[in-house]
């Protein structure tokens, strides 16, 4: 392939994953683990560096952060400590922040793929794919 289609395929395929990174970083907080195959509680309990964590401290005021820094890295984190992480991520309206972020980065993505010129079947399929994974039902 030419450098005009791999940088048009990369120009589709990092927006897209971060699309899908984000959407996994949502799922596995919000998402029924019975549907994700993940516990809730993994990426508040390991203190992983999620774009949903990151986005929730920047708009957090002291108080807000005082209690998810008690919670944070906590290895046993139960439902009511999770529930306090949710309501201060709800409060501060981060799940919808990373929503626009993943509507953002499928447009870019889908931007990318029409300055392509692919045959109609590559591009239908490139788009479904952009959909199907970032659209994962709960």
């Amino acid at each position: 392939a030419g450098s005009r289609l791999r940088e048009g395929y990369s120009s589709y395929g990092l927006p897209l994953g971060e699309a899908f990174q984000l959407r996994d970083d949502l799922l596995g907080l919000f998402g029924d683990p019975s549907h994700t195959g993940k516990a809730n509680a993994d990426d508040v309990a390991g203190h992983r560096p999620t774009a949903l964590l990151a986005e929730t401290w920047r708009l957090a005021g002291a108080d807000d952060r005082e209690r998810l820094s008690a919670l944070l890295g906590r290895p046993a984190l139960d439902e009511d400590a999770l529930d306090t992480v949710r309501g201060v991520m709800r409060a501060l309206r981060t799940p919808d922040r990373i929503e626009d972020m993943i509507g953002a980065r499928v447009e870019e993505a889908l931007g990318a793929l029409d300055e392509l010129t692919l045959p109609a079947p590559a591009a239908n399929a490139l788009t479904a794919l952009a959909r199907s994974a970032t659209d994962r039902p709960s």
